[in-house]
Parts: structure tokens; C-alpha cells; sequence
């Protein structure tokens, strides 16, 4: 199964981290209106525009799109709200691979930095971070130097968001930790912090990441070789995706439950979840590569070959179209 955590990298958390349904953005489109009058006519002074929910405006199915919706409400924005939503287009530069992209929009803010709010400098940090963590300019990922880099900028939005009490950003950030220091044992010390502060959190947003945070626990702890303790953390953000009512978290979430229950032995289990889980994805035109790489494990674990090799051709077929899929 790939590893690699569904919060890797540039994407948000996919919960809720509410980021997997596509918004309305069309609702904010008379606020912003609204405000570009006033700015157009002279603003009076004391009167500001109301704050951006920069999540209400993300599409996580295509940052394309996103990035249309951010320069969309940048027409009514105030100086502090522009520079927020210019860090969230260097996001969708940097979820297309398109690093330098990225890098030129954070590089024109870095001059007006100390002359916005802590949020938008906090964003700003995440953004730098996850820009020099997720780029690869080798083949094998980030140099070292980058990843060095990458936990400075991780640790000062930690700092910044601590410090104003912004929980939500203080977890994203404790929780790209992760992706710098990427032994198991410390990966596991990141997202336990992470798991802390947010359920100890009064910010729902701080709340919302929970799901996501014990997924990637149980990867550190099926890493470690914990494979019980994996097992019960995958479980319980089975629950939270289910409660949630997002379907396609929870097929990952059950995906996961497969994958730990063949590592501890239980391989008629994992069977039927692998199998009903490719079932909805054939039903619905998806490919999921980790369905498709547990089943191939599976059927070789049971010596039927020719099943086995069915399942890594798909799976081969699908990283030849999908080159950029794992990285």
C-alpha cells in the first residue's frame, strides 16, 4: 500500500481536514462585490472588510479552479485579506507542481510581511514551507537543505499561531513536522503533539483535524511495527469520517483498516473490505492505487498468481497514466 499520507505535502487536511466537498463559492460572490464598490468609491475609514474563510473558498478537487475563486475574491479585499488569499494561490501553484510558480508569489509578499496580521504571516510560513517540503528538483525529493528550510518556516507559523492562539494553523503546522522529520518514532512524537492541541482545542477547526491526524498515526505506528495500536487508531477515524458523512474519506479510512489488518495476519478480513471497497470504486469510474496494491499483496499472500498479477498490471496501468500519483 502507498504510504504516503493523504495530508502529504500541499493539500489540506482532508476531513471535513470539509475540505473534500466543493464549496458555493458563488455565495460570497455579492459580499465581494459589495466591497469592491466601497473600496471604488472610498471606503470609509474604520470600515473593514469581513474576514475571509479562505476554506470556504477552497475547491480541493482542482486547484485550478481554486486559484480562479481566489483572484475572484481578491476584487474586494483589503491589503491583510489580499495577502491571504495570494498565500492559498501559491498553495494551488504547488498542488499543480508548479514550485517556482509558488515561489515568485511568496517571494513578491516576503516585502510586505511584517505589515500584516499574524494570520497572514502565519499562512505565509506554512505556504514557504510546504512549498520547499513538497518540491523535487532530483529525483529521490527535497534536498536536505530544502527540508531544513521547510522545518524553519514549519516552526515559525507554529510560533506565530501559538502565540495568537490560531489553533487550527498550529496544528497544520505541528503536523507538516511530519513530513520533514520522517523517521516513524518522530512522525509519531509530531502527530501525537498535533492530536493534543487539537482535542484540547475550542476551535473546531483545531477539532476537525482529528480524523486526519489518527490516520497518520496509525501509519507511523504500522511503521513502528504497533500494528494493534494501528489498527485502533484507523478505526476510530473510520468513525469520524463516517460521522462526518464524507464517502470518499471513508473508503480511504477503511482502505487503511484493510491494509493494517493484513499486516497483523488477518488476510480473509482485509479480502472482503479491499474487495467491496474496489467494487464502489469500479461503480463510480475510480481508481484508488491502494485498493488496487492491498489486493495484489493479498492474492500473492494466497498463491493465486494469476489474481495477482490482474491486480499489478491495473496497478501498473494506472501509475503509467498518473505519473506524478506517488511520488
Amino acid at each position: 500500500m502507498n504510504k504516503t499520507k493523504m495530508t502529504q505535502g500541499l493539500r489540506k487536511n482532508l476531513p471535513l481536514w470539509s475540505a473534500t466537498s466543493t464549496r458555493l463559492f458563488h455565495t460570497y460572490g455579492l459580499r465581494y462585490t459589495v466591497l469592491a464598490f466601497l473600496v471604488a468609491i472610498g471606503m470609509p475609514q474604520g470600515l473593514h472588510a469581513a474576514p475571509i474563510d479562505v476554506d470556504q473558498i477552497w475547491d480541493w478537487s482542482s486547484p485550478t479552479r481554486s486559484e480562479a475563486h481566489f483572484r475572484a475574491a481578491m476584487a474586494g479585499g483589503d491589503t491583510n485579506q489580499k495577502f491571504i488569499l495570494k498565500t492559498q494561490i501559491a498553495r494551488t501553484y504547488g498542488l499543480r507542481g508548479q514550485f517556482s510558480q509558488a515561489r515568485q508569489v511568496l517571494d513578491d509578499l516576503e516585502p510586505s510581511l511584517n505589515h500584516v496580521s499574524p494570520e497572514a504571516q502565519t499562512r505565509y510560513h506554512l505556504e514557504r514551507g510546504r512549498t520547499l517540503a513538497s518540491a523535487v528538483p532530483v529525483a529521490g525529493g527535497p534536498t536536505p537543505e530544502m527540508l531544513s528550510a521547510a522545518r524553519n518556516e514549519y516552526l515559525e507559523a507554529f510560533r506565530l499561531a501559538s502565540r495568537e492562539h490560531l489553533d487550527d494553523l498550529a496544528v497544520d503546522a505541528l503536523h507538516m513536522m511530519a513530513f520533514v522529520d520522517t523517521a516513524p518514532a518522530d512522525q509519531l512524537r509530531w502527530d501525537d503533539r498535533a492530536l493534543t492541541l487539537a482535542s484540547n482545542s475550542s476551535d473546531r477547526k483545531a477539532q476537525h483535524w482529528e480524523a486526519s491526524l489518527r490516520n497518520n498515526i496509525g501509519g507511523a505506528l504500522n511503521d513502528l511495527g504497533r500494528h494493534h495500536d494501528a489498527l485502533d487508531q484507523f478505526r476510530i477515524a473510520l468513525a469520524l469520517r463516517a460521522r462526518a458523512g464524507d464517502a470518499e474519506a471513508t473508503r480511504q479510512a477503511w482502505c487503511s483498516v484493510g491494509w493494517t489488518l493484513r499486516l497483523l495476519g488477518r488476510n480473509a478480513e482485509a479480502l472482503v473490505i479491499q474487495k467491496q471497497l474496489l467494487a464502489e470504486y469500479d461503480d463510480s469510474g475510480i481508481t484508488n492505487p491502494d485498493v488496487l496494491d492491498e489486493l495484489r499483496e493479498l492474492y500473492s499472500a494466497a498463491g493465486d498468481k494469476q489474481a495477482a498479477s490482474m491486480y499489478a498490471s491495473r496497478l501498473q496501468e494506472y501509475e503509467a497514466a498518473h505519473p506524478d500519483a506517488n511520488p
